[in-house]
């Protein structure tokens, strides 16, 4: 079914909403790895509301994929089947200060963006964030954290929709945070998240946050084509060490490369295909398995489709 075909059939179902609908989109112009096939539509809404209208319009057996600012996600080259969903417009990159200590901010709001609206506020506890390449849609997902903070820690509620466009308020008890993950279910679509940090002086702010800043510059290739650590960090170790003791780092396969600055960051050196990076990412994960039996788990997320005679083997690292 192409695109156009599945909009088309849609027909008058779709004729409520407000965002953009877009047929065979390209995922390589989103995702920050620059790489990856077409989604088969693609569906900007403008805000809750008009989300909510859509899940209700689309059928349960059409595939809805959600994405965010595309920092975490390698999207595979035999595209995405249904619609994706990118919460990218207006109404959900709102950042508002409800209290001396409260943040209510969208989804689609960087987490770059965030930091720097606590810094504004004088609201202190939300500096890592300067250093997470991502959206805070994603960073409420995976619990994202750096510099000793995570995102379960500044979480107080989560507004989030179902695939019937139903409304539902989630808890920090709620959202089941454990590290780098949560047992919220697959198919809420996080839409906003009440935060709570506490007063801290807006120099100290700005100090750690400038610290955050200089770290990253120094150890990370933040101006490369990459999708930030590739691994999460093993129990009682660190994932670049066991990549760099299994002689990965700089490891090449076609245009996808592992950081030789740090190489639990997989990089698009400029010709890499969606095959390409997760092919290396499969061939270090079965190295380190049998260079030190610890068996990596990816923190980048992995959507769509093999083309023909490309899926891989996980840990092999060879074609199926």
């Amino acid at each position: 079914m192409t695109g156009e075909s599945l909009i088309e059939r849609l027909g008058d179902r779709l004729s409520g909403v407000r965002g953009r609908l877009i047929a065979r989109a390209g995922m390589d112009k989103i995702t920050w790895f620059r790489a990856g096939g077409e989604a088969e539509a693609l569906f900007q809404p403008e805000d809750e509301e008009d989300l909510a209208v859509f899940l209700r319009a689309v059928p349960e057996e059409i595939p809805v994929t959600v994405v965010g600012i595309g920092s975490n996600l390698l999207v595979r080259d035999g595209g995405i089947p249904g619609f994706v969903v990118r919460l990218s417009t207006r109404g959900f990159r709102d950042a508002e200060i409800v209290s001396p200590t409260q943040i209510r901010a969208g989804t689609a709001v960087s987490d770059k963006r965030l930091a720097a609206a606590a810094l504004e506020a004088g609201i202190g506890g939300f500096h890592f964030y300067h250093g997470i390449p991502g959206g805070l849609g994603g960073a409420l997902r995976m619990n994202a954290g750096a510099n000793g903070v995570e995102t379960c820690e500044r979480v107080v509620e989560v507004r989030a929709l179902d695939r019937k466009g139903d409304l539902h308020v989630l808890t920090n008890a709620d959202m089941g945070y454990a590290y780098r993950t949560s047992s919220a279910p697959a198919d809420l679509i996080f839409t906003s998240a009440l935060l709570e940090g506490y007063a801290e002086d807006r120099s100290a702010i700005r100090m750690a946050m400038e610290a955050v800043q200089n770290h990253r510059e120094t150890v990370q290739p933040i101006r490369e084509k990459t999708g930030g650590s590739t691994f999460k960090n093993p129990d009682g170790t660190s994932a670049w060490k066991e990549i760099d003791k299994a002689g990965c780092r700089g490891l090449m396969i076609g245009g996808a490369q592992m950081s030789p600055m740090h190489c639990n960051f997989m990089i698009n050196t400029g010709t890499a295909s969606g095959y390409d990076l997760e092919f290396l990412g499969e061939t270090v994960r079965a190295r380190v398995l049998e260079h030190s039996g610890i068996s990596l788990q990816w923190e980048i997320r992995r959507i769509g489709d093999f083309k023909p005679g490309h899926a891989i083997d996980p840990f092999l690292g060879r074609l199926l």
